[in-house]
This record gives C-alpha cells, structure tokens and sequence, in this order.
C-alpha cells in the first residue's frame, strides 16, 4: 500500500519511519517553496504549483491509496480535491474543525465536553466587561493560524491595555482556567470504528511552547484515565474518524476541560517511540491503511525533551536518551528534534529530565 502524506516535515518523516517496516510505501507532497529535507529518501517527493488541480496532484504522488496529512495548518481545499481519486484520513471536515477555534471549541461543547469559558468576540467587543464575565486573566486568540503561542494576547486584569487585535482577524475570548497540571491523551481510531488511547501524558510548556513531557502522567487520580478515554472516544465516534487525535487538557479540580484539538500525531506523543508497544506512528499509518490498531501500552516510564533551537548535546551528556533529529537547519525556538527517554523508575526519568533541560537551556 503507498500512503501519500501532505507535508514534509518531521511528522511526515517519522510517520514514514515508522510505516516502511511494515512494508508500506510512503509518497510527500511538498508546497510550492517547502523544504523537505526531513523526508528526503523516504520516498518519492512530488512539489506542487499553485493552483494545480486535485487530479494532477494525485497523479504527481504516483497515485496513493490513502493520503493523510502531517499538520492541521493545511488548506483543506487541497484535501477536498483529492478525496475523489483517494480515502482521505483524518477527514478534511475534522481537519477544518480543528483549524478554527469557534468551531473547534463549540463542536467539543456540543458532545457534551467542557472547555474554558469562552466567546466569539469582534472589534466592538468590551473586553474589559467579557473579562468579568468569563474570568481574568482574559485570552484573546484568533480562530486561524494560532499556534505554539502565536496570535495570542493576554489581559491580566481590567486594568491592563487593552489588545490592539487587526480588525481582519477573527477571534475567541476565553476565560483564565486556575488548571493543576495540562494534559494530553493521543488516541486512534481505525477504519472499524476501534478505539485505542495512549497513557495520559504531563506536559511542561515554555513561552507557550511544549519543553519536555512526562509519561505515563506520574501521581494521576483513579479514574481520570478512563474519563479522558470516554471523551476521545466521543469525538472520534461523532467525527467518524479515522487515524490519530490528540486531546490537549486541563486538569481543574478533578476534572477535565479541554484546551484544543490536534487533528495528527502529536509531539507530546513522541515519547510513545521508546516507550509504547506501538508508537502513535505506527498506529496512525496503521489506522489510515486499514490494518489493526496495535498495543499502546507503555510497560516503563518515559519522557520526551523537545530540541527548540539548539543541537543536540553529546551523547556523554545524556548517553541513554535516544535522538531524534529531523534534518532541520537550526534557528531560534525552531523545533529541530527531540531526545526520548526511558527507564523502569519513574524519578529517575524524572531527574534525567531536569538535568537534561538544563544542560540545553542554561
């Protein structure tokens, strides 16, 4: 079977990665100014023109029995025009949800499922009193193109400046939530409508950028897993989906609210490489090609430290961690590649961890 993958970035590499074991085929489509050097050699790379039609794209990819796509940045045009020449998985309807704050976070209360208090806002909308309202601190964020803290701005307080937000952008208020800890479950579904998840995992952000993640999430209250489990499976049914999503959560009080959507494999799943029976890789090309989904247990502790900006270190300095580099030319913040960690005691991978973020980012 030949997946073709809309992207070629560290996602698409490692999707590949993981799929030619099994005998898969992989094909990339690469934008018109894109760089693909992450998967350069993992299989035939077709670049696209603007304006090219579905049928010349399928054509150009060598004619995949699958297409699937690496980021949820992507227009969903494209995924549309190649759905009558192949299965497209994750569905562009999933995929143009997940892409748009309003819709994402009013599809997620419409299954039943909380989220932050939040509301549609415009260029007259009093912030000052919306903050009031849904609770300080107030955060201002576009429904598009906002990621990794991008397009995103903050009130602390009425007393702050307000935001000077273009008038073009459409946008969300959302409420501060006081969270414990943020969360995130990746699961799968195959074509049969199964449903596996993965170990709830701990994530730690900086700049609004995921650092590093904790798995199996340590010292979790009984329960919380299969809570997480039945709200993946509620959205997965309810889109009919087909592949990975990931539920980025926050832990309030016992309970859970989601925070977004990630419509792909996710990087606070990347742990699952070292430390899963199959990794979220594996599962996603699995469940878009038709086969079983396999185990996701995590038999040890594991942790993932993203490489934001920086080279990797020398292996004497973390010689257990395994890296996982991306082929990437390295720039401030840019995530390049990341080091897998695993071990049977879960406060040794811990302080592996700690010493390891410290070493990258003094």
């Amino acid at each position: 079977m030949k997946i073709g993958i809309v992207g070629c970035g560290q996602l698409a590499r490692m999707m590949a990665l993981a799929g030619l074991p099994r005998g898969l085929e992989f094909t990339f489509l690469a934008g018109p100014t894109e760089d693909p050097a992450p998967v350069t050699g993992l299989g035939p790379i077709y670049r696209m023109s603007e304006g090219e039609s579905g049928e010349s794209i399928y054509q150009g990819m060598g004619q995949p029995d699958v297409v699937t796509t690496e980021r949820e940045q992507v227009e969903v045009a494209l995924l549309k025009s190649l759905q009558p020449f192949a299965p497209v998985h994750p569905a562009p309807e999933a995929v143009s949800v997940c892409q748009h704050r309003a819709r994402e976070k009013q599809f997620i209360n419409d299954q039943g499922i909380a989220t932050a208090p939040w509301k549609p806002i415009d260029t007259d909308t009093d912030l000052v009193a919306l903050g009031k309202e849904l609770g300080w601190p107030l955060f201002i964020k576009s429904c598009e193109d906002g990621y990794d803290g991008y397009n995103q701005w903050r009130m602390m307080g009425p007393d702050d400046a307000v935001p000077q937000i273009p008038a073009d952008v459409a946008c969300i208020a959302e409420g501060g939530v006081a969270f414990e800890r943020e969360l995130s479950l990746v699961a799968a579904r195959g074509r049969d409508g199964k449903v596996v998840c993965y170990p709830l995992t701990e994530n730690h952000h900086r700049n609004g950028i995921l650092l590093h993640s904790l798995a199996p999430a340590p010292a979790l209250e009984d329960g919380l897993q299969d809570k997480a489990e039945a709200m993946a499976k509620s959205l997965l049914d309810a889109f009919n989906y087909v592949g990975v999503l990931t539920l980025e959560l926050f832990l309030v009080d016992g309970e859970f609210k989601i925070n977004e959507l990630a419509p792909r494999v996710h990087n606070s799943g990347h742990w699952t490489q070292s430390g899963a029976l199959t990794c979220q890789f594996e599962n996603h090309v699995r469940a878009i090609a038709g086969l079983p989904l396999g185990p996701t247990d995590a038999p040890w502790p594991s942790a993932m430290v993203n490489l934001l900006g920086v080279e990797p270190p020398s292996p004497t300095i973390r010689p257990e961690g395994k890296l996982h580099w991306y082929n990437k030319t390295v720039r401030p913040g840019r995530k390049v590649g990341h080091i897998n960690l695993t071990d049977q005691d879960a406060t040794v991978v811990k302080r592996q961890v700690e010493e390891l973020v410290a070493v990258l980012y003094p």
